[in-house]
């Protein structure tokens, strides 16, 4: 950045910072943003958020200088520090903000007076007890499109702009963990695992690095993976959202956003620097959650137990000398949404012959209007942020995520199916159809996944009594009529 540049940037930080001077030292600023959050929550008196002036809207004149984004540079520096804070108004780059769904709540927590908005967190402490290096795809602008792969890296890789009093925050947090699953204790009582004191814990625990990360889109890139213009993906993401992003449609200038919605975690068993070496075994699940299977155990799918496979994959991949990965997309219903997932499968058991494995992928269709909305194009980005080239073994019969995985230039060796002993009991419905329509079918039963056993494979029924008294009909698409 030249000369006036840095006064430009001096300028609008002093105008951000009420720092008549500018560029004050992040030392300072952290010691402000310390002071400034105590006294907020000292002053009992204060009442709902009442900001002085008037409102200016993102279709206004432009007033500001966005540092430049240049996706897939070499460096952090080149790349330039993705700035979608509020409090750099005039510095922001990218559309949207931080938090993704729970940006809504930094809102209200500042209408109800709870929070400073001129608030700047103290990342003191914060760095990663874990590195995850650079590798060749974070400066590939095609490889990596639906993260900032420089997230976790902030402080480091962008202190002088932090010196200089922008407000740029992490959208990747990196720890260390112990987690616990009662199947892993399973697991270790029939002896398919054995603790050792290091990864897999007397008590069943596993030792785990975790990274939480959000979503940060370079639009050009993502609409590239969807085979659309990017003018097209701009214009329905605007118009879809019932017009949340005016700057979709205004600020072609600004080629990134950070949508609103859940994220991804990723959690790491055995040595990360293994990650990048093709020759340690890598055994990975790629997981769309699902809330109901997830934590409560719901028997209408295989998500838990497949889940719960794979991370005994991981441990014991990790404890002959190779590394595991598990990443937990947020992607509820198949990114319907749970009222959506719930809606089908009311219609899956009320329908004419009840729940039916060839109707599966239908009635999902009949009440959302696509069967599936997890899209999984962007989903390889993590596993190339993590410099994955090759995995041993691939805990998913998803033909969908093995094409993705596949096209973005990561080798499968192996995939794997859920154990037959794993699936539950009104769950067959669900994976009998799967595989039917093409997800991966191991050799022991290739040939037995046939119409007549989609034709014969039923759910259970609604049992709740009071159904009885309820008509199972109602309103129906022309394309989709009763009993289909």
């Amino acid at each position: 950045m030249g000369t006036a540049g840095d006064t430009a940037l001096k300028g609008a930080v002093a105008e951000n910072l009420g720092n008549a001077a500018g560029g004050a030292k992040a030392t300072v600023q952290m010691s402000e943003a310390e002071t400034r959050a105590s006294a907020w929550g000292r002053d009992q008196k204060r009442g709902p958020y009442n900001p002085p002036g008037h409102v200016v809207l993102t279709t206004h004149p432009r007033r500001g200088s966005p540092i430049k984004i240049d996706w897939g540079a070499e460096s952090a520096q080149k790349r330039g520090p993705v700035i979608a804070t509020v409090t750099s108004q005039k510095l922001r780059n990218s559309i949207g903000t931080h938090n993704g769904s729970y940006a809504v709540y930094r809102s209200i927590a500042i209408a109800a007076g709870k929070m400073d908005p001129k608030f700047v967190p103290d990342l003191n402490n914060t760095a990663p007890p874990v590195m995850i290096p650079p590798n060749p795809a974070w400066y590939d602008p095609k490889k990596i499109v639906s993260m900032d792969p420089w997230g976790h890296l902030t402080v480091d890789s962008f202190k002088k702009q932090l010196d200089e009093g922008v407000d740029i925050r992490p959208t990747i947090a990196i720890t260390s963990a112990h987690i616990q699953m009662p199947e892993l204790v399973d697991a270790i009582d029939k002896g398919r695992i054995t603790p050792d004191g290091k990864l897999l814990l007397g008590d069943g625990s596993v030792c785990v690095t975790k990274a939480a990360i959000e979503h940060v889109w370079h639009l050009p890139g993502v609409a590239e993976r969807f085979g659309v213009s990017e003018a097209t993906l701009r214009r329905c993401m605007f118009e879809q959202t019932g017009g949340m992003f005016p700057e979709l449609i205004t600020r072609s200038d600004l080629e990134v956003f950070l949508p609103p919605i859940g994220g991804q975690t990723v959690y790491i068993f055995g040595n990360p620097e293994f990650l990048h070496d093709p020759s340690k075994t890598c055994t990975v699940r790629v997981h769309d959650e699902c809330n109901g299977s997830d934590v409560f155990g719901s028997d209408i799918c295989t998500c838990r137990p497949y889940l719960a496979h794979g991370v005994e994959e991981c441990v014991a991949t990790a404890q002959a000398g190779g590394v595991g990965v598990i990443v937990y997309f947020r992607k509820e219903g198949r990114s319907l949404g749970e009222v959506t997932k719930f809606l089908v499968y009311n219609a899956r058991k009320r329908q004419e012959g009840g729940d039916r494995a060839e109707t599966y992928f239908h009635r999902t269709a009949c009440v959302a209007g696509v069967e599936d909305m997890r899209f999984q194009e962007l989903m390889p980005d993590a596993l190339n942020w993590l410099g994955i080239t090759k995995i041993h073994k691939l805990i998913s019969m998803s033909d969908m995520k093995y094409n993705a995985i596949v096209a973005s230039g990561i080798e499968v060796a192996e995939r794997v199916a859920i154990p037959d002993e794993l699936v539950p009991a009104d769950a067959h419905v669900e994976i009998d159809a799967k595989m039917y329509a093409g997800y991966y079918v191991p050799e022991d039963k290739k040939g037995l996944i046939t119409e007549e056993l989609v034709k014969s494979t039923k759910g259970r029924d609604l049992d709740i009594d009071q159904l009885e008294s309820q008509e199972a009909g109602g309103m129906h698409s022309p394309l989709c009529p009763s009993g289909v």
